[in-house]
């Protein structure tokens, strides 16, 4: 199986000194968020140079680049590697992304006033250790205080969108206990498969394959594999059958369907399906939006 998508890892934009909090999921107030590194400019009667339009609100090439070159040191911190095309994909799709966050805030009412704006910013400065810092910190990443005002106030505005959407994702859903089989070659997946269909025992297969774990996953929810194919074969099982050979980026798998039912989720899976649920929602407000790529 794939790698868990990560949790709106670039629509909250890193504030690379750290000033950061979690906000409240659900609440009316001002969520706290991590601040843009990037560069947004005001809406003016001049259309700015932009790589993008969302529903009509730009997004601008120095934002763009900016979070282009962010994003270029983060993965090269972490030791990954990228094609510049990669890259730019990524950053344009989580900019866009972020568009459309805050352009649902407002349209469900969620208002940001300037006072509580100016409290936000008042904070920061706090926390930095004065206004000049604050300022100091503006001038190195390419903002004014219009342009900062204006990418911090877009920034609540998809956190407050992205929390409403978290905080919709119920606790308590239809599952299935999985035990599995994985290899690492096919052969042995369906040696081990034609055994079973033979009459050995699920179980004590799993065990020998995995005698830490026993193959034992637990309680799944729909989107928890992050494999289509092996989702849907998964939740195709009633109690106690299994499934044929599944391949995936980890190996190949058979699941046994243990137990299946409404169970509440555990905070791995959780997490999970608030990923799953603001991609998909982001999947559905895109397909619904005016969004123009400019050359």
């Amino acid at each position: 199986m794939s790698s868990k998508p990560r949790f709106f890892a670039q629509l909250t934009l890193a504030f690379v000194l750290g000033l950061s909090a979690c906000a409240s999921l659900g609440t009316s107030s001002t969520p706290t968020l991590e601040l843009p590194t990037s560069t947004p400019l005001p809406p003016t009667a001049t259309p700015p140079p932009s790589v993008a339009t969302v529903n009509g609100e730009y997004i601008t090439i120095a934002e763009f680049q900016s979070e282009l070159e962010r994003y270029k040191a983060a993965q090269t911190a972490l030791g990954l590697s990228f094609t510049d095309e990669d890259a730019g994909k990524a950053v344009l799709e989580d900019l866009i992304a972020q568009v459309l966050l805050s352009q649902a805030a407002r349209a469900a009412n969620f208002t940001l006033t300037e006072a509580d704006l100016q409290s936000r910013i008042d904070a920061l400065a706090t926390q930095l250790g004065s206004a000049d810092a604050l300022s100091q910190w503006q001038s190195a990443h390419g903002y004014d205080d219009a342009s900062f005002r204006f990418a911090l106030k877009r920034s609540i505005e998809a956190a407050w969108m992205r929390d409403k959407i978290i905080a919709d994702v119920p606790t308590v859903v239809e599952q299935i206990h999985v035990r599995q089989i994985l290899t690492y070659n096919e052969v042995d997946a369906r040696a081990a498969l034609d055994e079973i269909k033979a009459g050995a025992d699920f179980d004590a297969k799993a065990a020998l394959f995995d005698p830490v774990t026993f193959g034992e996953l637990g309680w799944v929810p729909r989107g928890y594999l992050l494999d289509p194919a092996a989702d849907e074969a998964l939740f195709a099982l009633q109690p106690g059958m299994y499934t044929d050979v599944i391949a995936t980026d980890a190996g190949f798998h058979i699941f046994k369907a243990v137990e299946r039912g409404e169970h509440p989720l555990t905070p791995d899976a959780l997490l999970t399906v608030q990923e799953l649920a603001v991609h998909t929602w982001l999947a559905e407000q895109r397909a619904k939006s005016e969004i123009t790529l400019i050359p």
